[in-house]
């Protein structure tokens, strides 16, 4: 196999494939059905044409057959007159007319065989195209179901992936929710326990002032408490000079 031959056949490969790919199952049957209508259509005119010939040939047979039997008459009437040489001329005549129509009889009998069968084809060709018509529109009705079908399926796997993406954001969403959540309780408890200061500046002067009084006022116990204890003690007594 050649180089160019081998190319030209990567090609129509892959175009019949391009085709293939493209193909309307419902506008390939229309096509392919048209084709036939032509067919049958161009039977029918054979078959026009075979009988027109038939016909034709069938009215030169009656006229020659009509001239037959008028020379006949004349060669009759040409001996009734004692004119054996008119008679004679008739009869050669009528001869030549008679080979006429058998020469045109096989011709005719084969006329007869090809309408016989052009009829025959066109009978068979039309219970195919009748077949064909009911078939086509059945596997065109699949089709149509096939592809409506398809569509659904497709439309219902995008819908399944559009609730999973949905489903999914769903989650992140809740998982951010959750965490937010998280913090806000922590962040809570360490403001209460006071570990983180409230920054927000909500804690008025007075309640600083209380509390800074609530402080003091322990300080002044616990340093009265002290005192007390100082004096409530014995006196330590003082050690000789130069002991």
């Amino acid at each position: 196999m050649g180089l160019f031959q081998r190319a030209h056949d990567i090609v129509a490969a892959k175009a019949n494939k391009a085709l293939d790919a493209a193909e309307n199952p419902n506008e390939m049957l229309d096509y392919s059905y048209e084709q036939m209508l032509d067919h049958i259509t161009q039977v029918r005119r054979a078959l026009v044409d075979i009988t027109a010939s038939k016909k034709r040939l069938e009215l030169q047979e009656q006229q020659l057959q009509q001239s037959v039997d008028h020379l006949n008459d004349q060669a009759k009437t040409a001996l009734a007159q004692n004119r054996e040489d008119l008679a004679r001329e008739a009869l050669s005549r009528k001869a030549a007319a008679q080979q006429q129509i058998d020469e045109l009889e096989p011709q005719r009998e084969q006329l007869n065989e090809e309408e016989q069968k052009m009829e025959q084809a066109l009978s068979t060709l039309q219970q195919r195209v009748n077949d064909f018509r009911s078939k086509k529109e059945v596997m065109k009705a699949q089709y149509t179901a096939a592809s409506a079908m398809t569509s659904v399926n497709e439309e219902a796997a995008g819908i399944s992936k559009s609730l999973g993406d949905s489903g999914a954001a769903l989650q992140r969403a809740q998982d951010k929710i959750a965490i937010m959540q998280s913090r806000a309780a922590a962040t809570d408890e360490l403001l209460q326990s006071g570990v983180l200061e409230d920054v927000g500046g909500d804690t008025d002067d007075i309640q600083h002032e209380l509390d800074q009084a609530g402080a003091n006022a322990q300080v002044d116990k616990e340093l009265a408490a002290l005192k007390a204890q100082i004096a409530s003690a014995p006196a330590t007594p003082e050690l000789p000079a130069g002991s």
